[in-house]
């Protein structure tokens, strides 16, 4: 099991107060040097190359984003920049990518690309709630470009719905997206009704629950939908969209999932991508903003998914 990370990720700073606080990432590298996953290994990731970043961002933006290096800036009222925050998302997004070659070249079986800030909410053209790249989508672009995959499965768990991923890809029909999230909540969309557009339509599958679901709740939407779905869909990739603000503890959402369901989400996963995928499973952290709740669930997932 790899996991790609880097201290420096914790220069990215959005503010005093902001959820998304280097104290994240710091407590999980802090929980893992104290107590170690046997079969677990640790590298620094590179950074993304713009062009790599163009597979899914617009021109425009990426020349936005990069305009703002080395500068303080607010890109909307949730998601600002310091100084390293362009470094950051260019680290993060370049981990995103070499988790998915890690485990398509086999150099790994699985891989989790621990970083922040967060990808999955950020569209191909404009930041959006704590993201500045799509960490996950700029990774799944990659595989497809260079060959390493030609039908791949996402899965969010985080609690709340995957909007930049979903739309990026809504009209494609290599890639099934799978969301399970809160509703009603940010950014309101992901509801059943949208099932994707054109030649994707059939590949997204949204599973939105209300406030107060849990474990039982989760699983039970992951047997009667998620199972039958891949089964249909025979990916040869799997990427998930770890947060972990579903979590009983989290400030941010309303849900009662505990570290345990995580570790039975991942596991179930894992399972879905021996399966299909030839054990092929690459992840990035999305969310989670209780430290405890956070390492919790990142913990049980990594024991899910150790070789």
């Amino acid at each position: 099991m790899l996991i790609l990370t880097d201290e420096f990720l914790t220069r990215h700073d959005a503010g005093a107060a902001h959820p998304e606080r280097p104290a994240r990432l710091a407590h999980l590298l802090e929980s893992l040097q104290r107590e170690p996953i046997a079969g677990v290994r640790l590298a620094s990731p590179r950074r993304a190359e713009w062009h790599e970043l163009k597979r899914f961002h617009t021109p425009a933006y990426l020349e936005s984003i990069d305009c703002l290096a080395g500068v303080a800036a607010e890109l909307d009222p949730d998601t600002r920049l310091s100084p390293d925050s362009v470094d950051c998302a260019l680290i993060a997004a370049g981990a995103a990518i070499e988790a998915v070659e890690a485990v398509c070249d086999g150099d790994a079986r699985r891989a989790f690309a621990m970083v922040r800030p967060p990808g999955h909410h950020a569209e191909r053209d404009r930041a959006m709630g704590f993201c500045i790249f799509n960490n996950l989508a700029v990774a799944a672009e990659h595989a497809l470009a260079t060959g390493r995959a030609r039908r791949i499965l996402v899965v969010d768990w985080d609690v709340h719905h995957g909007n930049g991923t979903a739309h990026g890809f809504e009209d494609r029909p290599e890639v099934f997206v799978f969301n399970v999230h809160q509703a009603p909540l940010y950014p309101g969309t992901g509801t059943r009704h949208e099932v994707g557009l054109d030649a994707g339509r059939g590949a997204t599958l949204n599973r939105p629950l209300p406030a107060g679901s849990g474990d039982a709740e989760y699983l039970a939407l992951f047997e009667s939908d998620l199972i039958p779905a891949v089964a249909h869909f025979e990916p040869d990739l799997v990427l998930v969209s770890a947060g972990f603000d579903a979590h009983e503890r989290d400030p941010l959402g309303g849900m009662k999932l505990t570290s345990a369901g995580f570790g039975a989400m991942a596991r179930l996963v894992a399972d879905l991508a021996s399966e299909h995928a030839g054990g092929r499973l690459a992840a990035c952290l999305e969310g989670g903003y209780d430290l405890e709740g956070l390492e919790g669930g990142v913990r049980a997932t990594l024991e899910a998914w150790v070789d």
